[in-house]
């Protein structure tokens, strides 16, 4: 995870994140128990941080607002009590990275590494994501209310993860466990490499990766799917629009007939 105090801009697929300039740094402003607002052009990400992680359980700061983050990298990483942070405006790399139990809001895009190692909790793309959406995360579930780009859902340990349109090429790569549901398109490779994690795909696949192979859909991934979609907010979509994709089981155990497909 990098630090903090990266600023560097780095655009989501949307292309939406925009530079951010030079801030003064000074408290939060607190507008009663219960809400705390974060500005950026006048706290530091630094603050915003630490302020989150200094949360203890009890805390009566459970809503948070961080406004003008205009791509600013690592924003509300690694929270670990159960607030609601509404992030207004785009973010940059690793945006609610490591949360356990907070309910993160991003009011536009996010860059590389949203969600990634996430342990429980939400957190909600109102934009598209860039690469790698919810790597390696353990918990939680992630909905992207745009498009995803490459890798989404690499390495997933457990995480679920609902993408409202489309994903890009090698998502699910060597997905171990959870959920992955994608309302639109997948790109090339899907879950190349796949253990038993779960995909489920309403649109197009452009290839299936390495040892993953279609599967049939059965009355408990119906409802496993539905109750995915209930969370997700997703309405006027039905389980039975989707296949569901998984692992053939092949590469386990490395047997020379399949040299050509590691």
């Amino acid at each position: 995870m990098r630090g903090s105090g990266n600023r560097n801009p780095q655009p989501s697929i949307s292309g939406s994140i925009e530079f951010m300039p030079a801030t003064k740094l000074s408290k939060a402003a607190t507008h009663d128990q219960a809400s705390r607002i974060f500005d950026l052009d006048v706290s530091s990400l630094r603050e915003l941080n630490q302020a989150l992680h200094n949360l203890t359980p009890g805390s009566n700061e459970t809503a948070w607002e961080v406004l003008h983050p205009k791509g600013s990298h690592s924003v509300a990483v690694g929270v670990d009590q159960p607030v609601s942070i509404d992030v207004r405006g785009s973010v940059g790399y690793y945006c609610g990275g490591m949360n356990s139990g907070s309910t993160i809001t991003v009011h536009g895009s996010a860059g590389p590494g949203v969600g990634e190692n996430m342990m429980s909790g939400s957190i909600i793309v109102k934009g598209d994501a860039s690469q790698y959406a919810g790597a390696t995360g353990k918990g939680g579930l992630l909905v992207i209310e745009g498009n995803a780009s490459s890798r989404c859902g690499i390495s997933m340990k457990g995480i679920d993860i609902v993408v409202h349109g489309n994903i890009g090429h090698m998502s699910a790569f060597m997905a171990q466990s959870g959920n992955l549901v994608v309302l639109g398109d997948a790109g090339d490779a899907l879950g190349d490499s796949i253990y038993e994690a779960r995909l489920f795909v309403r649109g197009n696949v452009d290839s299936l990766g390495a040892d993953c192979i279609a599967k049939e859909m059965r009355a408990e991934h119906l409802e496993l799917l539905q109750g995915l979609l209930d969370r997700a907010g997703v309405t006027g979509v039905k389980p039975s629009e989707f296949k569901r994709y998984g692992s053939a089981r092949t590469l386990y155990n490395f047997n020379i007939d399949n040299a050509d497909a590691y």
